[in-house]
């Protein structure tokens, strides 16, 4: 059984920074993609940034340079450094895993941005 664990969310001052966690089991992030999604009020889901299996990343434009995605192997572990928090980047965050033809996803991870 898969199952992802998302930590690390909460409330940040704009400028602020908090590093998101997805902790898996019943997958290898050595085999298959990971990758962070966010969902704000009312808007869509949207992908934020992704890391293959060989450890390339990608993100999407308006986040470039400012959150960074990587990974511990040996914890089966992903992460999300975020910088610079805005307060149009408040929203849930979701963790995503791909294993074999099939996507898990976290339960989620609410980041607030706010003075």
């Amino acid at each position: 059984q898969v199952q992802l664990v998302e930590s690390g969310g909460g409330l940040a001052q704009p400028g602020g920074s908090l590093r998101l966690s997805c902790a898996a089991s019943g997958i290898n992030f050595r085999i298959g993609a990971a990758a962070w999604y966010r969902q704000a009020p009312g808007k869509q889901r949207e992908l934020v940034a992704v890391i293959t299996s060989g450890g390339s990343t990608n993100y999407v434009d308006s986040v470039k340079g400012q959150f960074t995605i990587n990974r511990d192997i040996a914890k089966n572990t992903v992460y999300l450094q975020m910088n610079s928090l805005k307060p149009e980047d408040a929203a849930v965050y979701y963790c995503n895993a791909l294993g074999g033809s099939k996507s898990y996803w976290g339960q989620g991870t609410q980041v607030t941005v706010s003075s």
